[in-house]
């Protein structure tokens, strides 16, 4: 019977960090089904989803004390369930390019919010125009639409709500 294990590293980023944790991983007879994992300022940051069987994870949970001093890596992990397969739930991505302004991550998971849609994986990133010194924020975030909702009514109050916060923003079907 296969145990699931969620797993969060955060720490200093050195090369070698993200092949040391997965060496444990490995080495405890434990599988990575899901990952991310990006640097964020200096920091290293990993969340994964671990697969194995009772003595792998029983292995892997044993191991997280000295991985921490080892690797100086803050750990918070637990036993988990698989995810649910989505039903009655379609996929999409809505995707934001703005001139970086505070509370755009709290308005846009609002608007998601407040339709009760369900978000299942957010991307931000900052960066500067090129020729130019113009702070720039992008935003990528997956959500799960239940099927009731009709999807071009959404897709037109999105566009308002982008228009009304000068946001040039897309809400498109998940594409893998």
């Amino acid at each position: 019977m296969k145990v699931h294990f969620a797993l969060c590293a955060l720490g200093k980023d050195r090369p070698g960090i993200l092949s040391d944790l997965s060496k444990v991983i490995l080495d405890s007879g434990g599988v990575v089904l899901d990952s991310r994992m990006t640097v964020l300022g200096g920091e290293f940051s990993a969340i994964l989803m671990i697969s194995g069987n009772w003595s792998a994870i029983a292995k892997l949970e044993d191991a997280l004390p000295d991985l921490q001093a080892k690797l100086g890596l803050a750990i918070i992990a637990k036993r988990t369930e698989p995810r649910a397969a989505l039903t009655d739930l379609l996929p999409y991505v809505a995707e934001i390019a703005t001139v970086e302004q505070p509370g755009i991550v709290y308005r846009v998971a609002e608007f998601f919010s407040s339709r009760n849609i369900p978000v299942a994986d957010l991307y931000t990133s900052c960066y500067t125009m090129p020729y130019s010194s113009t702070p720039l924020f992008s935003l990528s975030l997956t959500v799960n639409i239940p099927t009731a909702i009709h999807i071009s009514s959404l897709r037109e109050q999105f566009m308002d709500f982008c228009d009304e916060l000068n946001l040039d923003g897309v809400l498109e079907p998940l594409k893998r």
